[in-house]
């Protein structure tokens, strides 16, 4: 039955009593939205037809009298809209995150059928218009949505744990924060990005061209090895180069170059940091990324096998500590920066239930505990020592300083090695929460089952067992980074939930476009945020960093006595 946009009616369960856990399907529609009142995954009423303006206004008020947790096929689809509107969701159930986590999950006997209706949508960095037809295939039925939402809520009704349930929910949660921080955009000083520019890399050429210090290391490079039209960027033709004057390397990167002795080196290496800085951040990118005055990246949550976020596009996920500066709040406001100190082993302590490396993780520095353990003698072995640990390290320092750890925090090396066991002999493993890794391919398979044989080629053994360990190593991290994303999500929820508690801001933000009167969220990258605050708030939002990072603990790892410290700081720029 179509209803009138603008007019509002109180949903209630099949009971005819107001709903204690509301859930409202959001459909596109045609025409613009549908909702549909759920009940135990199932239509409770009438489909509500909602068109033109009417959209914005039904949903808010929704919103302000029940909040409900909204049933989306994506926030990437949906939620732009509904910003450009100036409405905002508090809770969704996010079908396509979801699925990706429910279709792979191990950790439940019936996971998820997989389906290709349910991969994510390439992100689209246009301005969305106001709940147009989608002009990528159409609205998906609302018969499907409900059935992919039915067997949704199966499969995390049959995790007894509750852990599927909280990872959906932060999932879905983070994906309305990409969202959000791409509609608020970081606050960006265009002025200061182009004074960095000019300074490292000088002044922009006037009608294209190198800039004057990356044309002198070029030039520099050019002489010391007698190629005046040397193209720098082209790979092969420089390392013929590089052989022709003796500098005998298999590739130009850093590493490599750093353990020559030859004058080409030192230019090599500073036009190369120059020529990544003007590709990747340079006045091109500020011109097609950085509009009144913030920088909108792309964010894609769960990008990462892993859980952890990647973006498209701007390149969000590796911003130079360089530009950092550029990061400049807007007058009347500031940034709170805050970083989470080796997350990763600290999520390793708390998931292993190992008491040792807990007690080396209490406090700012984990590798001065390590230290401290006798487990080794310098912070620079320990921290070799742990990432070798968590990445599957066999040779060098860490591999030498590996076993050390094997006798001093038993219980944490037993869970990394035995992921890497598992993902040896072709198994999955599962990050705390039950986000699972995804099987080996045919190929790998085939590979290990034909080095079995009695008379197969010892290379063909060689080969196959070291693809096997790869994937140990993969296994090994991937049960940390996953659950240290899980930990960083709950973290983000947790923030924009008190955020949404403070007062409007006393002067506005206007470039933050809906968040320009409230405290948001600006940046995320991986254990690190930047909030963008009014300055009366400030001291308040710290605090409301501190405490989400406090509850993402108890919520993973109960009372296990695991320290998250955080480094928290209130600034005008980010700069580091």
């Amino acid at each position: 039955m179509r209803r009138d946009p603008r007019a509002h009616r109180r949903i209630r369960s099949v009971s005819g009593e107001p709903a204690a856990d509301q859930r409202i399907l959001l459909a596109q529609t045609e025409t613009g939205l549908a909702a549909v009142p759920l009940v135990a995954g199932e239509p409770a009423t009438e489909i509500i037809e909602l068109g033109g303006d009417g959209i914005a206004e039904w949903v808010a008020r929704e919103e302000e009298l029940r909040s409900p947790r909204w049933v989306i096929r994506s926030a990437r689809d949906l939620y732009p809209r509904l910003l450009a509107a100036g409405v905002r969701l508090t809770r969704t159930h996010d079908l396509v995150l979801c699925h990706a986590i429910l279709r792979d999950t191990d950790v439940v006997a019936r996971p998820l059928a997989p389906s290709e209706d349910w991969i994510p949508r390439q992100p689209d960095t246009a301005e969305p218009a106001l709940f147009d037809a989608d002009e990528r295939g159409g609205p998906m039925p609302i018969a499907e949505l409900v059935a992919q939402y039915r067997e949704q809520v199966r499969v995390i009704g049959s995790d007894r744990t509750g852990r599927l349930a909280l990872l959906c929910a932060a999932e879905s949660a983070g994906g309305l924060i990409a969202e959000e921080m791409r509609a608020a955009g970081l606050p960006w000083d265009a002025d200061e990005h182009d004074r960095i520019l000019t300074e490292v890399l000088g002044a922009r050429p006037a009608g294209g061209g190198m800039p004057a210090h990356m044309l002198a290391h070029a030039e520099a490079v050019r002489f010391h090895l007698g190629a005046p039209g040397l193209h720098l960027d082209s790979h092969p033709k420089l390392l013929r180069a590089l052989h022709r004057v003796g500098v005998n390397v298999e590739s130009t990167s850093q590493w490599e170059l750093g353990e020559i002795s030859h004058p080409v080196i030192a230019p090599l290496l500073a036009y190369k940091k120059l020529s990544r800085l003007m590709s990747a951040n340079g006045w091109a990118w500020l011109t097609e990324w950085v509009r009144d005055g913030r920088f909108r990246p792309v964010y894609i949550p769960g990008g990462v096998v892993t859980g952890r976020w990647a973006s498209s596009g701007g390149g969000a996920l590796q911003v130079p500590r360089i530009l950092r500066p550029a990061v400049r709040a807007d007058p009347g406001w500031m940034l709170v920066v805050a970083d989470v100190a080796q997350l990763e082993p600290r999520m390793l302590a708390a998931m292993s239930a190992d008491r040792a490396m807990a007690e080396a993780a209490r406090g700012q520095d984990l590798y001065a505990g390590v230290v401290a353990s006798g487990a080794v003698v310098t912070r620079e072995e320990a921290k070799y020592a742990v990432l070798g640990a968590m990445y599957g390290a066999t040779t060098g320092d860490s591999g030498r300083l590996v076993p050390r750890l094997r006798k001093v925090y038993p219980r944490a090396m037993h869970r990394v090695d035995e992921a890497a066991r598992i993902g040896e002999d072709g198994g999955v493993v599962s990050t705390w929460l039950g986000r699972s890794s995804p099987r080996p391919d045919a190929g790998w398979q085939a590979q290990q089952a034909a080095a079995t044989g009695a008379d197969t080629d010892p290379a063909d053994v060689k080969r196959a067992r070291a693809r096997a360990r790869d994937r140990g190593r993969f296994t090994r991290n991937f049960v940390v980074q996953g659950t240290a994303a899980e930990w960083a999500l709950i973290w983000l929820a947790e923030i924009r939930h008190r955020l949404r508690q403070l007062p409007d801001a006393a002067a506005p933000a206007p470039g933050s476009g809906p968040f320009a009167r409230q405290a948001h969220l600006a940046f995320f990258l991986h254990d690190e945020v930047i909030l963008h605050v009014p300055q009366e708030q400030a001291d308040a939002a710290a605090s409301a960093v501190r405490e989400a990072a406090a509850v993402a603990t108890r919520r993973l790892f109960g009372d296990f006595p695991i320290d998250v410290p955080l480094d928290l700081k209130i600034v005008r720029t980010a700069e580091k």
